[in-house]
């Protein structure tokens, strides 16, 4: 029964890490950047605050719905990075 406990807790912990993983892989970072789970949360919750102000700007509204995706996601990525280092 322990053994079972053992291998459930091991494939909840890889879910978990896959997960965070994946989540690591959206949000726009410094190359130099390597998150913990707890900054990648944090992170994340700010690039949400920051798509959020994005969406309800006219400006952004404007630039981005003219664009191919890949320049957009490149935008966003660049805007992200200006609007963090300002934060910090």
């Amino acid at each position: 029964q322990r053994v079972m406990a053992n291998v459930r807790e091991r494939q909840r912990t890889q879910s978990l890490n896959d997960a965070f993983a994946q989540l690591r892989k959206i949000i726009p970072t410094l190359p130099s950047d390597k998150l913990s789970k707890i900054q990648t949360l944090k992170l994340a919750s700010r690039y949400i605050d920051f798509l959020y102000q994005v969406l309800r700007s006219d400006q952004a509204d404007h630039k981005l719905s003219t664009s191919c995706s890949y320049v957009a996601s490149e935008r966003l990525s660049y805007a992200f990075s200006v609007w963090r280092m300002e934060g910090e």
